[in-house]
């Protein structure tokens, strides 16, 4: 299964984490958003949309990328890290998505150490994250939502 994942990822580098774990396991195509604004995704059997949370959703970076790149279709995994666990992050993005009639596989996130505005003045939460458990997790994931896509079709 051809993937690439576009992501945006700065301050700890949270979210690049999954993707490299994800990468060092199987053959993906990794978009960094905020270096590449234009790409032809058609030529993947799924793209994943990656970010850390900013303001209870994905970068603006990502979103924009999405609108603009994603064709129509198209199979769609999100993964994200934050500093604390709430629903609702991936709504924005999901609605972008599914104006691209996209099929979303499934999402995964877990906490990122996080010094955004007042956290900083406590030293941070999420101290620690993404942690081996949560790197397991983002292949594990990638493995169960991604590529039994391609298994199925093989029994």
């Amino acid at each position: 299964m051809k993937t690439a994942i576009v992501y945006y990822s700065r301050h700890h580098g949270n979210t690049k984490k999954l993707i490299d774990a994800i990468a060092a396991r199987w053959e993906v195509t990794v978009i960094d958003a905020s270096e590449v604004k234009t790409a032809d995704l058609s030529q993947f059997d799924a793209v994943g949309l990656a970010s850390g949370i900013y303001y209870s959703k994905f970068h603006e970076t990502v979103l924009t990328f999405a609108e603009k790149n994603l064709p129509e279709g198209k199979n769609v995994f999100f993964l994200y890290t934050c500093g604390s666990k709430r629903k609702g992050y991936t709504q924005t993005i999901a609605d972008c998505v599914n104006r691209h009639s996209a099929t979303v596989l499934g999402e995964y996130g877990c906490p990122g150490f996080d010094t955004f505005g007042p956290f900083k003045l406590i030293g941070g939460i999420a101290k620690g994250h993404p942690d081996s458990h949560d790197l397991d997790g983002a292949v594990a994931f990638y493995e169960k939502a991604v590529l039994r896509e391609n298994t199925d079709t093989c029994e």
